[in-house]
């Protein structure tokens, strides 16, 4: 688009060249300068907005880069004029230089402000803090040109052919000499191979019109550029893109070079634009356009591919040829001035403001201008001119409105000429994002809120038939809307899409969202809407269905940005989303059998276009200019090719519904299929019925006819479903629907069983059993034996003998097949048909299970195959009493002859078994099994003397004499056997094969053998084996300390085993040392000889005795540590402890406890376990008296008074009066004089075994009569729920007693291990410590 929206002129100006500027950022303004010394300030639509009076002719003019301060230099002065473009001030300067200005610029990053003057100065102001820093000398001559880059750096060039790179304080950073005097400076970056970290490195400045040079700002490198002389001079030039440089030459040439490293100065485009002159040459990157302009037109290029030429504009008034070319940043407009003085404004880029309702349309035509056309309607467009550049346009079916900030006019749309007539305007309550309109309302979106209202109506009654929403319970902000006829629809920052109903006003409906809407679009009745949310994804939205009011639109595009509604049927469900380079065409399936569905048709290419309506598949677009074109979506290209028939435009009309157009399109038999299965998808029974009979598929048009005219949907959606092969969805809609035993019914047509069987649960449990049974027929069928064995025992009735024996003859088979043999045979002999009994056998001889094939047939009669697995089967009896039914004569010998001689020799060696023929059976084993084992073991069973030799003498020869010893001794033959070991020197070998199966004499020669070598330990063991206990008993006892431990304990055995009291008198003396006096080994041999003889009783008495004699000397440690010993080792075999032993334990124990306890002072227990030793006196006898003394002395402490009295007068007898220690003596007598029977009772606790209570010390349970178990800590009995063992001897103890005890103590007192309290567990359970036979 270009468009000459107004034109500057002024008398003043006539003739002379213009020098304009505009306003960066905004393009707002365009100040413009001639010979007339002043500046004139117009506005983007001409409007002169003020003028600026100088005292000579402009000579330089810049915006700042906010756009908001204008800076002027004029010929004779030295000040600076700026002028406010905010608040339309000018002020002015005193630059304090003495010369004139000749150049002026605005930094491209700050407030700085460069000026040169005509004698080489500078002067650096600073617009936020009023500083300034001039800088004399710069140059020699005239300051023409500069140029600021990115990092503040300042390049100037001056009339004295000299460049100079400051800083933004002035300070020189470097100084070039040209060849000529510069102009047109420029900073950028060079392309390289890598990408530069210092920004802008590069100034290019041309020189003499004629070269082009680039100097680096870091080092001194410089690059000239030249031309083809033909070109002219450079008159304009611009770098673009990545390191390319536009240049315009005097003679119309258009060039462009690139700057990359490798191809600086290459030309990578070039035309001859015009055919006389080129005077400039300008770029907009918004647009990504270029322009030239000479003579007297204007050519507009495509950055992006020079070669296309966008747009030419002739000026033909303009005679004298065209001046200089000017953008706005924006690309909107574009600044042309003529070589005559006057200045053309072209638009070359409309803002795309655009609004529909139906098949209206409102468009910005131009900046000031908006066209209302129908062209569906083919109404004559309306244009209505503009007092202000809207920045919203909103249209209805019969007003429009324009707005812009806050306000908003509107116009009504008449039949008369000029078609229309302004209505009012409207102020709202903040800047309008966002306006609708319909017949009667207009909805505005300001701030967050709608404010919608009746558009006519008197102003009395305006603020009655107001109303802003979101009401009160709607959280967030709105972000969009949209308004219909009945509709209001509005998204919230916080998810909810709420619609209100325009006739009362009030809400209707309120969806709520997971994320933020940012985009409504209601179609034409406002049923449906499509929105999009912040997520940038795509929802439909049918408020007025609450069952499938929501889902996603598939694929849907992350960058779409709008949506809009085929207005050619308002219920056909089509719809488009775009973005700015495709249309997505989308259907609504809203009945279908799989329910409502959205799909995606296709897609349709756009170019700089943005779609404003569609209708039956034509999309209407304004174009960059302003302008309306129609695109044929290619998602309906079937509607411009109805006679031709394709796959492609079936397709189309398909997913769009238009079953009539695709009846056109369809042409082969697939194509009629495939328009016959969606006729079914979408419940068009009738259509498809007629396609069907198009397409002569008469069982369809059968099946459809029965089910026409079906009112349940769900009933007859699963009628299609299952004609579509959608069974699983067939049987949901039929399970919904009115009549759910259809969908097992269809089941059981499909002969999917496993499902009807899972239907027939819940809808018919009858046929259950006739189900399972087919089920497992199947499943026979395809090898599943697992299930269908359960299915064929589901399947047993109570009623039916026919349907029980095909369920009876299923499980046999089926148990057969997985591995339940037994249960499988026993089922077919008991089913009366022969003819299971022959399957069951074929299947048996299958899994070569010949035994049970083999009594199947018989069972069957069938004889020939029965005797011919039993044969296979080596069942030779079997074979005997068939062999009446079957011609097989002298059937064993010759079997194993014939497996002999096809060298299966151990079904040879079985048959001559058979056939008893032994010598035959050893040969086949030795010859050719190489098996001495089965030929040893025959000859062993049969006796066979010649057998046995023949296996001896393979092993002979075989030099392996173990081997032959073995199977000489395998086969009796011990004395041959005893020959070799004895020339061979293998005697322990042949010793250990014999084992305990030799004869005395074999043991006896053995012996003898060992005892001439000198070996005492195997010649003991020997004799011991054949019997001469007295022989083995003397070399066991004549063995070398190295066997001292083995030898002892076969002694021990030997004697076990004689029951000789010569012997065992002869051992005890050796163990004793009473032979030499010289004891050899631990008193626990004595006790491992009783145990050897089993007599325990003397185990334990001897155990006892040695204790005994401990005590008697005093050693009450040793005694009990021997009992303690003593009583493990008993319960290591496992025999019960006799009482004597546990009671002498109990008691030492408990004396031992009462030096613990005495020095912890705690002398009540200290006392109680001195009165039980006290009472068990006599053993203790080398102690008696100090025993008592301290008996009496505790129990006086502990306050057990009574107890004390009768222990001193026990000490007060004779035999132990005179005994007692001189310092207690007189206590004592007095204590028995005047005797205290004040006694401390007793606590009681529990019996762990019946719970009565007893004395805690009591260890006998009275009710009971269980022997109690006590406490190794304290002596008292336990307690169940207090009680734990010791980790290393198991007796056990009161927790928290133990406890305690280990406190003072890091040893057990029972079996003296190392012990920390950490180590002794509660334990909760104590049953199995309870087991009176362990503790008795």
């Amino acid at each position: 688009m270009m468009k000459n929206i107004f034109i500057i002129a002024d008398k003043a100006w006539a003739g002379s060249n213009l020098l304009y500027k505009w306003q960066t950022s905004f393009g707002n303004y365009i100040a413009v300068s001639g010979q007339d010394k002043s500046v004139k300030i117009f506005d983007r639509h001409g409007h002169k907005c003020t003028e600026l009076s100088l005292p000579g002719c402009c000579v330089g003019m810049d915006w700042d880069k906010d756009g908001d301060i204008l800076a002027v230099i004029s010929a004779q002065s030295s000040s600076i004029y700026l002028w406010d473009a905010t608040v339309n001030k000018t002020s002015q300067i005193d630059s304090g230089m003495r010369d004139q200005m000749s150049f002026v610029l605005w930094s491209m990053t700050g407030p700085l402000l460069a000026v040169g003057t005509v004698k080489g100065n500078l002067l650096i102001y600073n617009q936020q803090t009023s500083h300034k820093i001039p800088v004399l000398g710069k140059h020699t001559a005239k300051i023409t040109c500069g140029c600021w880059s990115t990092q503040n750096l300042l390049a100037l060039g001056s009339d004295d052919c000299t460049v100079s790179i400051s800083n933004h304080e002035g300070d020189t950073i470097r100084q070039t000499k040209l060849c000529g005097e510069p102009a047109d400076m420029c900073f950028s970056v060079i392309k390289t191979d890598e990408t530069s970290a210092q920004g802008e490195d590069t100034v290019s400045v041309t020189v003499d019109k004629q070269i082009l040079m680039l100097l680096n700002v870091n080092s001194e490198k410089q690059i000239e550029l030249t031309f083809q002389r033909h070109y002219g001079d450079i008159m304009s030039y611009h770098w673009y893109g990545d390191g390319y440089v536009l240049i315009g030459f005097s003679h119309g040439y258009f060039v462009a070079i690139s700057t990359y490293i490798k191809k600086t100065g290459k030309e990578v485009y070039q035309a001859h634009n015009h055919k006389h002159s080129l005077n400039s040459v300008a770029i907009s990157t918004a647009l990504n356009k270029a322009a030239s302009c000479g003579d007297n037109s204007i050519k507009i290029h495509e950055l992006s591919e020079l070669t296309d030429v966008s747009n030419i504009f002739q000026l033909e008034d303009e005679t004298k040829g065209l001046d200089q070319l000017s953008w706005t940043d924006d690309g909107k407009l574009l600044a042309v001035s003529t070589q005559n003085g006057t200045l053309h404004v072209f638009l070359t880029k409309l803002p795309l403001l655009y609004d529909s309702f139906g098949t209206q349309l409102a468009s910005l035509t131009s900046l000031l201008e908006v066209t209302i056309s129908n062209q569906v309607e083919g109404e004559t467009p309306v244009t209505i001119e503009l007092d202000v550049e809207p920045t919203v346009i909103a249209v209805g079916p019969y007003n429009v409105a324009v707005g812009v900030n806050n306000r908003a006019w509107f116009y009504a749309l008449v039949d008369q000429q000029p078609g229309f007539h302004k209505l009012k305007d409207v102020e709202y309550l903040g800047t309008i994002v966002s306006m609708c309109l319909n017949s009667d309302c207009a909805a505005a979106l300001c701030g967050g809120k709608v404010q919608l209202h009746m558009i006519k109506g008197e102003d009395h009654d305006e603020k009655k038939q107001m109303k802003l929403f979101p009401d009160n319970d709607i959280k967030g902000g709105i972000l969009c809307h949209a308004l219909t006829d009945n509709f209001l629809h509005y998204g919230t920052e916080s998810g909810n899409v709420v619609c209100v109903s325009v006739e009362d006003w009030e809400t209707v409906n309120s969806y709520s969202h997971p994320a933020g809407v940012r985009g409504v679009f209601p179609d034409l009745n406002g049923t449906r809407l499509v929105f999009i949310d912040d997520k940038s994804s795509g929802f439909l939205l049918s408020p007025a269905n609450r069952t499938d009011s929501c889902f996603e639109l598939p694929n849907f595009s992350p960058t779409i940005t709008g949506v809009l509604w085929d207005t050619w049927d308002a219920d056909s469900g089509v719809f488009v989303a775009y973005d700015s380079d495709k249309v997505y065409t989308y259907a609504l399936h809203k009945t279908t059998i799989y329910g409502p569905r959205v799909v995606l048709v296709g897609s349709t290419t756009l170019s700089s276009q943005k779609p404003l309506l569609l209708y039956n598949g034509e999309l209407t677009c304004q174009m960059a200019n302003g302008k309306t074109s129609n695109v044929a979506l290619s998602t309906h290209s079937f509607l411009q090719h109805t006679t031709s028939t394709s796959t492609v435009h079936l397709t189309q009309a398909l997913m769009l519904k238009r079953f009539h157009e695709a009846c056109k399109s369809a042409g082969t038999v697939a194509d009629w299929a495939e328009l016959g299965k969606t006729c079914l998808v979408h419940m068009e029974v009738d259509l498809a019925i007629q396609v069907y009979r198009m397409s002569g598929n008469v069982d369809m048009v059968l099946s459809l006819q029965s089910i026409q005219g079906t009112e349940d949907r769900n009933l007859l959606a699963g009628h299609l479903a299952m004609f579509l092969c959608d069974y699983n969805l067939a049987q949901d809609l039929y399970l919904s629907s009115s009549c759910p035993i259809a969908a097992l019914e269809m089941r059981k047509d499909l002969l999917h069983w496993e499902s009807a069987l899972t239907l027939a649960k819940r809808l018919a449990v009858d046929q259950i059993p006739f189900i399972a049974r087919e089920y497992a027929i199947y499943l026979e069928f395809i090898g599943d034996c697992v299930n269908a064995l359960t299915h064929y025992e589901k399947g047993m009735t109570h009623n039916n003998k026919e349907h029980n024996e095909v369920c009876q003859a299923g499980v046999a088979r089926m148990s057969i097949r997985m591995g339940d043999i037994r249960r499988g045979v026993a089922q077919a002999i008991q089913h009366p048909s022969r003819v299971l009994k022959k399957e069951c056998g074929a299947i048996l001889e299958s899994m070569k299970q010949f035994s049970e094939a083999a009594q199947l047939y018989e069972k069957g009669q069938y004889y020939d195959k029965a005797a011919s697995l039993y044969l296979r089967c080596k069942n030779w009896t079997k074979v005997g009493e068939l062999l009446p039914h079957v011609s097989s004569p002298r059937i064993h010998l010759q079997y194993a002859k014939a497996k002999e001689a096809d060298g299966k020799y151990k079904d040879a060696v079985q048959a001559y078994e058979r056939a008893k023929d032994w010598n035959n059976v050893v040969r086949v084993l030795l010859d050719h099994l190489n098996n001495p084992e089965d030929a040893v073991r025959v000859v062993r069973e049969r006796r066979s003397i010649d057998g046995a030799k023949m296996v001896a003498r393979f092993f002979l020869q075989l030099s392996d004499y173990g081997s032959a010893i073995q199977f000489l001794v395998l086969s009796q033959c011990n004395d041959e056997a005893f020959h070799v070991a004895q020339q061979h020197g293998q005697m322990e070998v042949y010793a250990d094969f014999i084992g305990s199966e030799g004869t005395q004499e074999d043991y006896q020669s053995i012996a003898l053998y060992f005892e001439g070598e000198k070996k005492h330990l195997l010649a003991g063991r020997f004799f011991q084996k054949c019997g001469q206990y007295s022989r083995a008993l003397k070399h066991f006892l004549n063995c070398p300390h190295t066997d001292d431990d083995l030898a002892v304990d076969m002694a021990i055995e030997t004697v076990g085993q004689a029951k000789d009291s010569y012997l065992t008198s002869q051992l005890t003396d050796y163990l004793l040392g009473e032979s030499d006096g010289v004891p050899k080994v631990d008193a626990k041999y004595l006790f491992h000889l009783y145990m050897a003889l089993q007599q325990y009783r003397e185990a334990a008495r001897t155990a006892i005795i040695i204790t005994r004699e401990e005590q008697c000397a005093g050693n009450y440690r040793n005694a009990h540590d021997v009992l303690f010993s003593m009583y493990k080792e008993l319960q290591a075999q496992r025999i019960k402890i006799p009482a004597e032993m546990a009671t002498n334990l109990m008691i030492l124990h408990s004396y031992l406890l009462v030096k613990v306890h005495v020095m912890r002072g705690d002398h009540l227990k200290a006392a109680r376990l001195l009165i039980r030793v006290g009472n068990n006196i006599n053993k203790f006898t080398a102690h008696v008296v100090p025993i008592l003394t301290s008996t009496v002395i505790e129990c006086y402490r502990a306050g057990l008074k009574n107890s004390a009295f009768s222990f001193a007068a026990m000490l007060m007898r004779p035999e132990y009066r005179d005994k007692v220690d001189p310092k207690y003596r007189k206590k004592i007598e007095a204590m028995v004089r005047h005797p205290d029977t004040l006694e401390l009772e007793q606590e009681t606790t529990p019996c762990p075994f019946c719970g009565l209570q007893l004395p805690q010390y009591e260890l006998l349970c009275i009710f009971c009569k269980n022997n109690l178990p006590y406490c190794i800590a304290t002596g008292c009995h336990v307690l169940k729920e207090d009680w734990s063992v010791c980790p290393h001897c198991e007796f056990p103890a009161l927790y928290s007693q133990f406890i305690l005890l280990l406190e003072t103590q890091t040893v057990c007192p029972m079996c003296s291990e190392t012990l920390s309290a950490d180590e002794v567990k509660k334990i909760s359970r104590c049953s199995k410590y309870l087991q009176t036979d362990q503790l008795n």
